[in-house]
């Protein structure tokens, strides 16, 4: 593999090769974020083949900072865009617990302790994000508020918030 920057430097260039370099690179960066965030297994692929239309279409527009910033801001608004258009905000995963396919998406789901991944999903965007974004896929706080388009301390006191209310969700179901 190729270092992402010079595939980014290619792909900008027309090189169509390297742009599909770039994205077998963040497929599973952009499903695993995807599914934590609470799209429901059926439309990960969905969400996914729209993150990459737009990752195309707008790669001319990624100037400088981190690529996998701007890419989860990407993510972030087709998982809102999801959450609109099909209304999956308000679907409980436990209605598809018992279908879960035997399939490439397991992995994600076993990541996961149901009653952990349940917890995080049903809190609120403005709590689930930051959390996601920080314990899961290692972004820092200055990322994250750019991710978000939210100040720093926002991003710190959403992290604080969101863990006491996944202790209190969780110590409910103990």
């Amino acid at each position: 593999m190729i270092e992402p920057d010079l595939l980014i430097k290619q792909a900008k260039d027309g090189n169509l090769y390297a742009y599909e370099q770039l994205i077998e690179h963040y497929i599973p960066t952009i499903e695993r974020f995807a599914f934590q965030s609470g799209i429901p297994l059926d439309y990960i692929e969905d969400v996914t083949q729209e993150v990459c239309i737009k990752m195309y279409r707008f790669l001319h527009h990624f100037v400088n900072g981190k690529f996998t910033t701007w890419l989860y801001q990407i993510t972030l608004n087709e998982v809102r865009d999801q959450y609109r258009k099909k209304q999956v905000m308000e679907t409980n995963l436990n209605n598809y617990q018992n279908e879960l396919p035997r399939n490439y998406y397991e992995h994600f789901y076993s990541e996961f302790n149901n009653d952990l991944h349940n917890a995080i999903t049903a809190l609120e965007d403005k709590y689930k994000f930051p959390l996601i974004l920080f314990y899961f896929h290692e972004l820092t706080y200055k990322e994250i508020a750019i991710v978000l388009n939210i100040s720093m301390p926002n991003v710190k006191l959403r992290i604080l918030r969101a863990k006491k209310k996944l202790k209190h969700q969780l110590e409910g179901t103990l």
